[in-house]
C-alpha cells in the first residue's frame, strides 16, 4: 500500500467533526515510538502501537500485556494509526468507533535486537526490546496461522525471559492511571472526554518527546501493593458490603453509579477450574447453579474473589427476581434450554493472594475490568457511571426497574451495612417474615393473603397481609412450603379482627413484598408478592429505614479510611467520616461556631490518644482559629468549626471525639448553656442514674430551668439547661456550683459534688466544673473513643425510662439518629436566663 492510503481506513472510520481523535497524515519515518493505550468500548483491551513507516502499527490485546513469559496474549492486528493518536487520552462518543475512554497507558521508544529485522512485518515475527515506563526489556509479536476464509489477523504477544520479566507480577492488575495524566479510567470518562496531548510533535521529534518523557518520569512499575499478602489458594468468604437505602440520589464526582439487578447477590470464590459460589449469608450454592459454574471455571481465572449479582431475565430482557425463582425451581436442564444465569459482577475483594479490599472502590473496578476482559454472556461486568445518577435513576424507573446503587469511587470495600454505598429505589421493596396465612373463599385457590411481620429489636411486629402478586405455580408452591410449619400459636401481636380465620406458621419463610407506602399504624399498603428469598434467614429481616443522601465531601478526602480506629468491633475511620458525614446537620447546631476541643487518635483509640485545643492553622483552611485570652494573660488560638467541611477536616486528623464550651465564639465571655454530666460509680445500675436525672430536672423546674437529657455514650447522662448569654462566667460557675452543692448536702447517700474518686462510693458525682470558662462538655452526637464506637446522643425525657444503658447508639446508627431526630424537634433550645437562688 502506497504511504498516503495507509491511514485510509483509519480516516474512513472516523467523523474527525464529532471525534477529538487527530486525523490521519503519514509522518516522516525514522522514528521508533511506541505507545500502548487502554480502551474501554465494547470490551476492554490495550491497543499496542509501534511506530512504523511513519504510522503506529496496531493490534488490540484483550488481556494487556503480561510480564510472565508463559503468558501468550491474543493481538489482534487492527488498522495503522497516526504518529499523533500515541499523544490522544480522552474519551470518543458513543455511536462512533470504537467509542468510549482511552488513555495513554505507556509510552515510550523501542528498538530492534541486531541480526533480527524487527521492523519488517511480512515475516510475521517481530524481536525488539522496549523502553516504557511500565513495558521493558525484550518481547515478540508472532503471527498466528490464519484459519480458512478467516479475515483478521490474529498475533500473539509474549515477553521474552530477562531480568524484567516477571511471573507474579499482575501488570495490568496494578498499573491502574495514565503515564501522562496519572488519571483513572473513571476520571478520563468524568472529564468529558477532553484530552491531553504532545502539541502535535511528529515523527523524530515525536519519538524525542517520548523518550525523554519516558526517562524523566520513569514510574514505579507497579503501584505498592497494599493489603497482606495471604496464600494464592481458592479465596474464603467474605461478608459483603451492604447497602443504606436513601431517599434521594447522592451527587458529585465522588460517586460512581450502578443499577441495582433483581436477583440474589453472590460472592464468587475462584482458582482457575476451581470454583465455589457462596450467598450473602455464606450458604454454599455452588451446586444450585451449575451451568453459570462452569462458564466461570472456563475462564481459568487465577486465585479471586468476586462479588455480583446473580440476575435471570423475563421475556422482555427485564431482570427478573421471579423469572430466577422459576428457573431455580425447574433445576439445572431450565438453566440449560431455557432462561440461564448470568452473573454481573462489580467488585473484586481478592486476587492472586492479595487482600484488595482497602483499595479504592474504582481501583478495584479497575482491576474487575481488567481480570474479566476476556469473559462473555453469562459473564458480565456491571457498567457504572461517574456522576449523572438521577439519569441513570430516571431511565431505571421509567424502564420499571429496581432502582440504582450508588458507591464512593474513594472508599475501601467493608463489610456490613455503610454509607459509602447506598441504594435508591424506584418502588418500595422489603423482605417480611411469613408467620400465617388466611384461608380464600375462592375456589381453586389455596389461601387467599398471607401475613408478614418484620424483627424490630428481640420481637416480631405485625406488618400486614399481602394478597396479590401470585400466580397459579407460586401459590402452589407456597402452599407446599408452609403445611409443614403450621403451628397454633401466633408468632406475633395481631389485632383481633386481622387474626380472625387465620393459620399461623413457624417464622421461617422471608418474602420479598413491592408496596405503595406504610400505613401510619406500620401496615403495608398495596401490597403485592415478588417471591421467596431462600437466600435471607428470617432472624435478618428488620424494616429498612430510609435516610437522606449522603452529602458530597469529595473535596475532603479521608486518607487511611481503611484503618481500625475501633479494635474489637471493627470500625474504620472511614466508617467514622461516613457518621460525621451523614449526622452534621444534627451536630452543626450545637458544634458550629464554639471554641471546640478534640480528642485524636491518630492510630486508633486502643493507641496514644490525645486531647488538643489550640490550632495555628496547620489543619488547614477548614478548620478556624479564634484568639482567647487565657488565665494567665496570653492568647491562643482555639478550634471551631463553621460546617461539616470542618468537622471532617478534623476527622482527617484523626479526630474521634469533639468537646465544646458552654459558649459562642461570637460571644466567647458568655456562656449560653449549663451542664450536669451525672457520673455514676463504677457498677452502679443504671436505673439509679436514669432517676437522678429525673430529680436533678425537677428540682430545675422547680426554679424555672427548663432542661433536656443527653446519654453521655459513656456511663452517665448529661442534663442540658440552655440559656440567653448575658451573665458571665463567674456568675455561671457559681450557680452551678451551688445547686450541685446543695443537692449534695440534701442527699450524701445519693450524690457527691466532688472528683474525689474515694468519695464517690456508690454514689453519683454531679460533674459540675463542666461550666467553668476554658471547660468542655461532649458536643451532642459526637462519637466516643470508647469500645464499640458509641455516640452521645440527646434523648426525649419519656425515652429516657426505657434506656439500659448511657450508649445504646454507635457510628452505624447514623440513618437511625436522622429519622429520630424528627421527634426532638427544640432539644436543646431556650430562651431563659438564670434565676437567684
Amino acid at each position: 500500500m502506497a504511504p498516503a492510503d495507509l491511514l485510509a481506513p483509519y480516516n474512513a472510520k472516523r467523523d474527525f467533526s464529532r471525534t477529538r481523535e487527530p486525523r490521519g497524515k503519514v509522518a516522516k519515518t525514522g522514528g521508533r515510538s511506541f505507545v500502548v493505550q487502554k480502551h474501554a468500548a465494547t470490551r476492554l483491551h490495550w491497543d499496542f502501537r509501534l511506530e512504523i513507516d511513519g504510522v503506529l502499527k496496531s493490534w488490540a490485546v484483550t488481556r494487556g500485556p503480561s510480564l510472565d513469559p508463559a503468558d501468550k496474549r491474543l493481538a489482534v492486528r487492527t488498522e495503522d494509526h497516526p504518529l499523533d493518536y500515541g499523544a490522544f487520552e480522552g474519551t470518543i462518543p458513543k455511536g462512533e468507533y470504537g467509542g468510549g475512554s482511552v488513555m495513554l497507558w505507556d509510552r515510550g521508544t523501542w528498538e530492534p535486537i541486531p541480526g533480527k529485522r524487527a521492523d519488517d512485518l511480512k515475516d510475521g515475527h517481530l524481536h525488539f526490546i522496549l523502553h516504557g515506563e511500565r513495558m521493558k526489556g525484550e518481547w515478540l509479536l508472532v503471527r498466528m496461522k490464519g484459519r480458512p476464509g478467516e479475515k483478521r489477523e490474529n498475533w500473539l504477544l509474549r515477553k521474552v525471559e530477562d531480568n524484567h520479566a516477571s511471573d507474579s507480577e499482575d501488570l495490568v492488575g496494578h498499573a491502574l492511571t495514565s503515564v501522562l495524566t496519572d488519571r483513572s479510567m473513571a476520571q478520563i470518562q468524568a472529564d468529558s472526554g477532553g484530552t491531553q496531548s504532545l502539541k502535535g510533535a511528529k515523527g523524530k521529534a515525536f519519538t524525542d518527546k517520548m523518550q525523554a518523557a519516558s526517562s524523566h518520569n520513569a514510574r514505579i512499575t507497579t503501584r505498592a501493593r497494599r493489603g497482606k499478602r495471604e496464600s494464592a489458594s481458592i479465596p474464603r468468604f467474605v461478608k459483603p458490603q451492604l447497602a443504606t437505602l436513601v431517599d434521594d440520589v447522592p451527587t458529585g464526582d465522588d460517586w460512581l453509579h450502578e443499577i441495582k439487578y433483581d436477583g440474589y447477590r453472590a460472592m464468587v470464590a475462584v482458582k482457575g477450574w476451581a470454583v465455589k459460589l457462596f450467598t450473602r449469608n455464606g450458604l454454599d450454592w455452588t451446586d444450585k447453579f451449575g451451568p453459570l459454574v462452569e462458564a466461570i471455571a472456563a475462564l481459568d481465572l487465577p486465585p479471586a474473589l468476586i462479588d455480583g449479582e446473580i440476575v435471570a431475565f423475563d421475556e422482555d430482557g427485564n431482570p427478573s427476581f421471579s423469572a430466577l425463582q422459576s428457573v431455580l425451581k425447574r433445576g439445572h436442564g431450565a438453566q440449560r434450554l431455557d432462561t440461564p444465569f448470568h452473573l454481573f459482577a462489580f467488585d473484586l475483594l481478592a486476587l492472586d493472594g492479595i487482600d484488595l479490599k482497602p483499595l479504592t472502590t474504582i481501583e478495584r473496578k479497575e482491576r474487575l475490568e481488567a481480570l474479566l476482559a476476556d469473559g462473555a454472556p453469562p459473564i458480565h461486568v456491571a457498567d457504572h457511571l461517574i456522576g449523572s445518577g438521577e439519569a441513570l435513576l430516571r431511565s431505571m424507573c421509567d424502564a420499571r426497574q429496581e432502582g440504582i446503587i450508588a458507591k464512593r469511587s474513594s472508599a475501601p470495600y467493608r463489610s456490613g451495612r455503610t454509607r459509602s454505598w447506598v441504594k435508591v429505589k424506584c418502588t418500595r421493596r422489603q423482605e417480611f417474615v411469613v408467620i400465617g396465612w388466611t384461608k380464600s373463599k375462592a375456589k381453586g385457590r389455596a389461601f387467599s393473603s398471607l401475613l408478614l411481620a418484620q424483627n424490630e429489636g428481640r420481637k416480631l411486629i405485625y406488618k400486614g397481609k399481602v394478597g396479590t402478586g401470585f400466580d397459579a405455580a407460586s401459590m402452589a408452591d407456597l402452599a407446599e412450603a408452609m403445611a409443614p410449619l403450621a403451628t397454633d400459636a401466633a408468632p406475633a401481636q395481631v389485632p383481633q379482627a386481622e387474626a380472625r380465620g387465620a393459620q399461623w406458621i413457624k417464622p421461617i419463610l422471608v418474602a420479598e413484598v413491592a408496596f405503595a407506602e406504610f400505613t401510619n399504624d406500620g401496615r403495608v399498603r398495596h401490597g403485592s408478592f415478588l417471591g421467596l428469598r431462600t437466600d435471607k434467614p428470617a432472624r435478618s429481616v428488620k424494616p429498612e429505614k430510609v435516610a437522606p443522601a449522603p452529602p458530597s465531601v469529595s473535596h475532603i478526602k479521608i486518607s487511611n479510611s481503611d484503618r481500625i480506629l475501633f479494635p474489637g468491633s471493627g470500625q474504620t475511620k472511614g466508617d467514622l467520616a461516613d457518621y460525621y458525614a451523614g449526622i452534621a446537620p444534627l451536630m452543626l447546631p450545637f458544634a458550629a461556631n464554639r471554641p471546640i476541643s478534640l480528642v485524636r487518635c491518630p492510630q486508633g483509640r486502643a493507641k496514644k490518644c490525645f486531647f488538643q485545643k489550640h490550632d495555628s492553622g496547620a489543619f488547614g483552611e477548614h478548620v478556624r482559629q479564634l484568639p482567647i485570652r487565657e488565665k494567665g494573660g496570653g492568647v491562643e488560638d482555639y478550634i471551631y468549626v463553621e460546617d461539616s467541611d470542618g468537622l471532617l477536616t478534623c476527622v482527617q486528623m484523626g479526630t474521634i471525639e469533639f468537646h465544646g464550651w458552654a459558649s459562642r465564639a461570637d460571644a466567647v465571655e458568655k456562656p449560653d448553656r449549663m451542664i450536669f454530666d451525672l457520673d455514676p460509680d463504677e457498677g452502679m445500675d443504671f436505673a439509679r442514674v436514669r432517676q437522678a436525672a429525673y430529680d436533678i430536672r425537677d428540682h430545675l423546674s422547680d426554679i424555672g430551668l427548663v432542661s433536656f437529657a443527653m446519654l453521655s455514650g459513656g456511663k452517665g447522662v448529661h442534663v442540658v439547661v440552655p440559656l440567653t448569654p448575658g451573665h458571665d462566667w463567674d456568675t455561671h460557675k457559681d450557680f452551678a456550683s451551688r445547686f450541685a452543692q446543695a443537692l449534695s448536702t440534701a442527699e450524701p447517700d445519693r450524690f457527691v459534688a466532688t472528683m474525689s474518686k474515694a468519695k464517690r462510693k456508690d454514689r453519683i458525682f454531679i460533674d459540675w466544673l463542666r461550666n467553668q470558662r476554658g471547660s468542655t462538655a461532649i458536643l451532642p452526637y459526637s462519637a466516643r473513643a470508647r469500645p464499640g464506637a458509641p455516640v452521645a446522643v440527646p434523648i426525649d425525657w419519656d425515652e429516657l425510662a426505657d434506656m439500659k444503658d448511657a450508649h445504646p447508639f454507635d457510628i452505624g446508627d447514623a440513618v437511625i439518629l436522622l429519622k429520630r431526630a424528627k421527634g426532638l424537634k427544640g432539644w436543646g433550645f431556650a430562651a431563659q436566663g438564670l434565676p437567684e437562688i
